[in-house]
């Protein structure tokens, strides 16, 4: 029986914790969410009691911890495997991975100027290393999406982890008034970051973001 436990930080702040539960929806599995209100007194301690890290989000599956998001998503399509969370295609599931992982590990200006704020909408003039980094972001999703723009409307035509990991990216985009036709965009990221903002899933980690 599988009975796990997702502990999430604020939903509106916290993209890593948006990531693996997007994943986790995606599996149709049932399981509980334990929210940590960030930038609180407190905030450490707490998360202490869960996580080996120090840090969220983590999953929790009977005794097993598992305390990174990449490695939880990566759990969960090798306990789901008839949620697809990969695709079959062996070349296709190696891009995959390297977007994701990608996104996992770089793009730090972007992440340092334009953190993650649902609800904000501003517009701000960008360093040029961010600037940089959005430019590499919407080669690889054109890049990806010409691939396999007949398979589906997302990174590798159906919905995958790879999707997960960028959907706090679109957010950013869209909090910050970035508009990608100015990074060399010539409509597929701009759509894709579009489909990736309508998902009913965010819809719905949305939704409990702003009412939060």
């Amino acid at each position: 029986m599988f009975s796990v436990e997702l502990i999430i930080g604020t939903r509106k702040w916290s993209s890593w914790t948006l990531r693996p539960w997007l994943a986790l929806k995606r599996t149709g599995a049932a399981f509980t969410e334990t929210l940590i209100a960030l930038r609180e007194a407190g905030v450490t301690e707490e998360i202490a009691k869960y996580s080996p890290s120090g840090r969220v989000p983590v999953l929790r599956d009977g005794d097993l911890v598992v305390w990174d998001s990449l490695a939880i998503c990566e759990y969960l399509a090798d306990r789901f495997p008839g949620a697809a969370l990969w695709p079959a295609d062996l070349e296709r599931r190696a891009l995959g991975r390297a977007a994701a992982a990608e996104m996992h590990s770089g793009f730090p200006s972007l992440r340092g100027e334009c953190p993650m704020d649902i609800g904000l909408r501003t517009v701000v003039d960008l360093a040029e290393a961010t600037a940089e980094d959005i430019r590499r972001i919407v080669r690889l999703w054109n890049d990806l999406r010409g691939r396999y723009s007949a398979d589906g409307p997302f990174l590798l035509g159906a919905w995958s982890i790879a999707d997960a990991f960028y959907t706090p990216v679109a957010t950013r985009f869209r909090s910050y008034g970035v508009k990608l036709s100015d990074y060399g965009d010539t409509g597929a990221a701009g759509a894709y970051c579009e489909t990736l903002l309508e998902t009913p899933e965010f819809l719905e980690w949305e939704k409990a973001a702003l009412a939060e």
